[in-house]
């Protein structure tokens, strides 16, 4: 985008230009012309400080989430500007990059997953990050050549344990809890939390998974847009249990100081691994380098677990809560090239079970 033409600051204070002796006027004029004539030019090379544009979610932006530390830590290694543009999210981002294509004014996505990074992929818009992954901890392992992942999760069933006291172990036990038992979920076309539910469910069941997607109709309250908004729902008592994260009680436990709220053990629980990658057509390659290097530094990874709730890539101590967490005994992972070809027949087929 062009920079406009930058005008003097109103506030310049008027400058008397002493004649040094032996000059002539005409002499000093030119002299003093010249001399203003520079200030603009100081002024904007004060101006062209890059400004890295990153598009992610709305709840990584706020104010409350990680990326307002984040910012102020790589801004202060770095002559640049961080800017964060939100969507509701993390497919919402992805949706706004396929439109504008090559002309988006973003240099990275942030906060896409697993499950929509081969879509991604797809548009041919990614860069290649060139970032060292070697010393990252996740629960598979990682060579991706376009995206780098930033934290990771399980999604799980989370209730008040003072309101619900014998939750179910598995797909098959929640259906056979009493009609009056509701959990809430997300749209799995607009949220990507639903769409790990659905990839979950058909991860566990196969070609049963319409089954599956039946016997849960009764129980579900309602299929919210987005993940804040099923959570509020859960919080004002409106259903007994809502689709989120294994690490989602930690919140309550550190913000709140309230240990009654967990997360349902399955035993086998579907990941979620969220990624950063760099456009093709950002001009400033470099610099967006740098910043997916600090976001799995130790001193980035650190801001993660108590602001976005998440486990960190990079390892490191854990707040104590973190430990009281449902560790699943098995971690599901549907591949790239599988999520890709079928989700949106997946998603279809669980919509058309629980209409």
């Amino acid at each position: 985008m062009a920079r406009a033409p930058m005008a003097l600051p109103c506030n310049v204070p008027s400058i008397t230009w002493p004649q040094p002796k032996g000059t002539t006027m005409f002499a000093f004029a030119r002299f003093a012309l010249a001399a203003l004539l520079a200030l603009p030019a100081v002024a904007a090379s004060a101006e062209e400080v890059p400004i890295l544009r990153i598009y992610t979610y709305d709840s990584f932006a706020a104010e409350w989430g990680p990326g307002p530390a984040i910012k102020a830590g790589f801004e202060a290694s770095c002559v640049c500007v961080v800017e964060f543009i939100a969507a509701d999210s993390s497919i919402g981002a992805l949706r706004r990059v396929q439109l504008e294509g090559p002309d988006t004014e973003a240099d990275i996505v942030l906060g896409l997953d697993t499950a929509i990074a081969g879509e991604a992929r797809a548009t041919g818009l990614f860069a290649p990050h060139g970032v060292d992954l070697s010393g990252l901890a996740l629960p598979t392992a990682w060579t991706d050549p376009e995206f780098v992942p930033f934290d990771y999760g399980y999604f799980a069933f989370v209730y008040d344990s003072d309101l619900l006291s014998n939750p179910p172990t598995s797909f098959e036990e929640l259906i056979a809890m009493p009609d009056g038992v509701r959990i809430v979920i997300e749209d799995p076309r607009s949220d990507t939390p639903g769409l790990g539910l659905v990839l979950w469910i058909r991860h566990l069941y196969g070609e049963r998974a319409p089954e599956i997607w039946r016997g849960l109709k009764p129980h579900i309250l309602t299929v919210a847009r987005d993940w804040s908004e099923a959570y509020a729902l859960f919080l004002n008592g409106e259903a007994d249990m809502v689709l989120s994260y294994t690490t989602s009680p930690a919140y309550h436990a550190i913000t709140e100081g309230d240990a009654s709220y967990a997360a349902a053990d399955f035993g086998g629980h579907y990941a979620q691994i969220e990624v950063a990658g760099i456009l093709k057509s950002s001009g400033k390659q470099q610099l967006a380098r740098d910043f997916l290097a600090y976001l799995v530094s130790p001193e980035a990874q650190a801001i993660i677990p108590t602001t976005n709730w998440m486990y960190p890539v990079a390892g490191g101590a854990l707040p104590a809560e973190f430990g009281d967490l449902v560790v699943p005994r098995e971690v599901l992972l549907t591949d790239e090239a599988t999520v890709t070809a079928n989700k949106n027949a997946w998603i279809e087929e669980a919509l058309a079970a629980i209409r």
